[in-house]
């Protein structure tokens, strides 16, 4: 589904919020945490239901809640993701290696992503809540000159939803929630192309006579999409000490589209020495590309789903100072099997000029997932409450074959601490620290588009081949604002 027309509010609202793209810091290209007060215990305390923040949680703790109640969060990310021992080979009779970069970081240094939240208890039994938040996010870029340029050189995702809920308080143990999910996605990437063997092809009169890396171009692609999906929630308070809760998001479709914008070669690499080629073969080799379907401005589209998501999640109050908390989360990652990025004009193909296709594709294949969560508060005094907790979260991947180059994603143990601060009796303040420390990982990446040979799939692609390994990690910091009225 597209949305049509949005009052200008929303999508300023909207567009403010796409700036905030950061590098996944949970598994797959979920963010990891949208609560501050959730994170200082791994996100554990969906059952809590303590803040506004809940709307993400578990909405049916929104009767938890008298009043009206406002929670605005800040997370400061500090992402690493560094590859090294980067290679890769054109696809020749006999490989010849692709040369540039072999190390670096892929991430940002510090990204901002905030959240918001509103609740109001309309009656004794019913309760509303607005929450504005960012559920996907992923950003990887690697050096324009690595030796993986080939493979997808860009990638970024980032998602904002808007969430307004309604719950309902069907007796002293008993509450649900029904939400709707409207979420927009914005997504941006850049590929390479060897374009040097091609021109030597089409004329070897052109300077030099470039072969393979003697020439590239890029295309840097961007769409976006609004979708919609909806959340259900249920919290049975079991007696005075023990609460557990069931919350489902659906998988929301996006059909992403947007512009492909290719840049042609203007100079060519001769003997490791960079040579400008005359204006009159600038546009000779160019208007031959151009010929090809490589245009200035093309359409370009990729339809994804965002995965569902259940949790089952429980509290217990051990006494008046502590409480522990639980959540167990399984996520359908396997949505997330197969994308075709779709250009407006047809290409050349492996094997020379034809067959001619518009499609890359992407063949991940990942697996479905779960995150294990347990946390712990402290009531250290009557205005401060500390937070703690470890969490498990498995990665979607399903072997160093099937691992993006630009999401190298692997399995993660999440250590997370915290305090919440009662200013008043109306107002709080949550502070955070996570540490996330990722697993080593490898990545074998082809060009081939799910073909295991050069050739065996006709796509938009330079069909190089490489390998790299990764060392990741990520600190979060949070800061989390609360208010009822």
């Amino acid at each position: 589904m597209k949305l049509k027309h949005l009052s200008l509010s929303v999508m300023l609202l909207g567009t403010a919020f796409a700036g905030w793209s950061t590098g996944a810091v949970a598994s797959g290209y979920h963010f990891g945490t949208q609560s501050v007060s959730a994170q200082a215990t791994a996100n554990a305390s969906a059952a809590e239901a303590g803040d506004a923040t809940t709307i993400f949680y578990n909405a049916a703790g929104m009767t938890k809640l008298d009043g009206t109640h406002f929670s605005g969060a800040l997370n400061i990310v500090a992402p690493s993701v560094e590859y090294s021992n980067a290679r890769a080979f054109y696809p020749s009779g006999t490989p010849a290696a692709v040369s540039g970069v072999n190390s670096g970081k892929i991430t940002d240094d510090v990204l901002l992503v905030p959240h918001l939240y509103l609740t109001h208890k309309l009656n004794d039994r019913i309760s509303a809540g607005l929450g504005v938040y960012v559920p996907y996010a992923s950003a990887t870029e690697y050096q324009r000159n690595s030796v993986l340029r080939y493979n997808l050189n860009e990638t970024s995702l980032t998602t904002i939803d808007i969430n307004p809920t309604i719950a309902f308080k069907l007796n002293e143990q008993h509450s649900f929630a029904a939400g709707v999910i409207a979420q927009y996605a914005k997504a941006e990437l850049r590929q390479y192309a060897n374009f040097g063997a091609r021109l030597a092809a089409i004329n070897p009169a052109f300077t030099g006579a470039p072969t393979n890396g003697a020439a590239d171009g890029y295309a840097d692609v961007d769409g976006d999409d609004w979708g919609f999906g909806y959340n259900l929630a249920w919290l049975w308070d079991i007696n005075e000490k023990a609460r557990v809760g069931l919350n489902y998001r659906s998988a929301i479709k996006h059909n992403l589209q947007g512009n492909a914008k290719w840049s042609l070669p203007t100079q060519v690499v001769i003997g490791g020495n960079v040579v400008p080629l005359p204006p009159s073969q600038i546009a000779a080799a160019q208007g031959a590309l151009r010929s090809l379907g490589y245009a200035a401005n093309e359409s370009a589209s990729v339809e994804i789903k965002t995965p569902e998501s259940l949790s089952l999640h429980g509290m217990y109050m051990v006494d008046s100072k502590w409480n522990v908390f639980g959540d167990v989360t399984w996520t359908k990652h396997s949505r997330f099997d197969r994308a075709e990025i779709k250009y407006g004009n047809k290409k050349p193909g492996p094997g020379g000029l034809a067959p001619v296709t518009n499609v890359t594709v992407l063949t991940p294949k990942w697996d479905d997932t779960y995150k294990v969560s347990l946390g712990a508060s402290y009531q250290y005094s009557e205005p401060l409450q500390l937070r703690f907790g470890v969490a498990y979260d498995q990665t979607p991947v399903q072997s160093d074959d099937l691992r993006l180059a630009t999401m190298p994603d692997n399995d993660r143990y999440w250590f997370s601490v915290g305090a919440k601060y009662d200013l008043n009796k109306n107002s709080s303040i949550n502070v955070a620290y996570s540490y996330i420390h990722i697993k080593d990982a490898k990545a074998n990446v082809n060009g081939y588009c799910g073909g295991a040979a050069p050739g065996a799939v006709s796509c938009v692609s330079s069909y190089t081949r490489g390998s790299a390994d990764f060392k990741s990690h990520a600190n979060i910091l949070g800061v989390q604002y609360n208010h009822s009225f």
